[in-house]
């Protein structure tokens, strides 16, 4: 039997996100952006609520295009919010549509969104050592830092803590505990 972090619990869905995703250090704009989105989402909710709701936000937000969310009119932030499929709060929703325009603006300056994100851990994952889930913080300087940046080019539900569960999803950091069999794992596709 695998020992695994204790939040991926008895869930198949949690389990397999465990397992393949959490932690893998990810450089596509576009997952990175549907991170963004997801996230955002989650805030007040459990992951588990988003992550058994991604296929439908994957087919109602154009398989996280940004450059197709970010042209999303009132008309289409109607048929989201019609959608029950997906999280129907109405901030959220313009907060995807909000941080898709920003998101355009970072790919912009940086020429990815990847090349942006990851100089706030110096370009690699930092790699944690923790012994129980109790350690592992909620947020640190680094998701500070990225959430001041973020919230400074006009991104929202971009918090400190929100942040700092991107980075975890995105393998920004290694945040497995260590007796946990994806640590190791994890940790080889470091640079």
């Amino acid at each position: 039997m695998k020992t695994r972090c204790e939040w991926a619990g008895s869930d198949a869905l949690y389990i397999e996100y465990h397992d393949k995703e959490w932690g893998v250090p990810v450089h596509d704009d576009r997952k990175i952006f549907e991170m963004l989105v997801l996230e955002g989402a989650q805030a007040g909710l459990s992951w588990l609520t988003v992550l058994k709701k991604r296929e439908a936000y994957r087919e109602a937000f154009d398989n996280f295009d940004p450059t197709k969310v970010a042209q999303y009119d009132d008309n289409k932030i109607a048929e989201l919010l019609s959608n029950g499929g997906i999280i129907r709060n109405r901030l959220k929703i313009h907060s995807a549509v909000k941080n898709a325009r920003a998101f355009l603006g970072v790919q912009k300056e940086f020429g990815s969104f990847d090349q942006y994100i990851w100089q706030f851990v110096d370009g690699k994952p930092k790699q944690n050592a923790w012994k129980s889930l109790k350690q592992l913080p909620a947020q640190t300087r680094d998701s500070e830092a990225l959430s001041k940046d973020l919230k400074k080019r006009g991104f929202t539900f971009v918090g400190p803590t929100i942040c700092y569960a991107h980075m975890q999803a995105t393998g920004m950091v290694n945040d497995h505990i260590v007796d946990c069999f994806r640590h190791k794992e994890v940790a080889k596709l470091s640079p």
